[in-house]
């Protein structure tokens, strides 16, 4: 298996939270919105379709329930699951918790304002969180 590179404004752009049984997992270092990128680690994939079947729906199975257990502990409205790749064309998935009312609802997130990145406590705090969603959703 090929070495997995990350593209560096997924790097740039997020801080590293783990690794699921098919997915790096980040967070987006933007407090106004809790937002995680899933990250395939399968080499040279950019579109879903390029991965076998048991990788597609593990994709979505790790999307859809790491999502879930957001929704839940961090109370959203809304779960956006999205795969574009127009600015980053390796496969990658976000799954960003919305509350109506936030800085950008009802639109998209992306574009909107500047991003406001987590304070040491802050990201401390929603790492420990996101961890024990991991380690209690089953994924």
């Amino acid at each position: 298996m090929s070495t997995i590179e990350y593209d560096a404004r997924l790097l740039r752009d997020s801080i590293e939270i783990t690794d699921l049984s098919l997915c790096h997992v980040r967070l987006m270092n933007d407090v106004r919105f809790p937002w995680l990128v899933l990250i395939p680690r399968r080499a040279d994939v950019q579109e879903v379709y390029e991965l076998d079947e048991q990788d597609q729906a593990q994709l979505w199975r790790e999307a859809t329930t790491l999502g879930q257990a957001m929704m839940i502990s961090l109370g959203g409205d809304k779960l956006n699951l999205a795969s574009l790749g127009n600015m980053v064309a390796q496969l990658h998935v976000h799954a960003i918790v919305r509350r109506r009312g936030d800085q950008a609802w009802p639109g998209p997130v992306w574009g909107h304002g500047d991003p406001t990145p987590y304070d040491e406590t802050e990201l401390t705090r929603m790492h420990e969180r996101l961890l024990t969603l991991l380690d209690t959703s089953s994924i």
